[in-house]
């Protein structure tokens, strides 16, 4: 692994300790690599309503975004069961897919699945979403 990858999946990890997941008990961390170097974090905030939720890699972009930064090169995501090791690797949902397309190249921007355990895969975003609709399709 590299160390900017390395780094970028322990981050994810500590963000999802602070995951807020009272209902599902699945605590996801998103660590999200802006080109300026900058890294936004952020965990999965649930609701009582359910569709309030917001997953991890969202409000890491919405982090991020509200700061001005607007280019992003890569985002670690680790989730799994609340209190346990992360064993499996957890994708983003449909809506987080499109948000990164909406500020991603998707032919560029990686997108790593990591463990608890420093193992990860790496995908671009155009392999998670194929013919995603993004700006320039308008």
């Amino acid at each position: 692994m590299d160390a900017w990858q390395d780094l970028l999946c322990q981050q994810a990890t500590a963000a999802r300790e602070r995951a807020y997941c009272p209902y599902s008990h699945f605590a996801v961390g998103a660590a999200l690599l802006c080109k300026s170097g900058r890294i936004y974090t952020g965990c999965n905030i649930e609701s009582a309503a359910y569709s309030p939720s917001i997953c991890a890699e969202r409000t890491a972009f919405a982090k991020a975004v509200s700061e001005g930064e607007r280019e992003f090169t890569a985002i670690a995501i680790v989730g799994g069961k609340q209190g346990e090791p992360c064993k499996e690797l957890c994708p983003p949902c449909g809506v987080c897919r499109q948000v990164m397309m909406e500020f991603c190249d998707p032919e560029t921007f990686l997108i790593l699945l990591a463990t608890e355990n420093n193992e990860y895969k790496k995908y671009t975003l155009s392999k998670l979403l194929p013919f995603g609709f993004g700006p320039a399709n308008l």
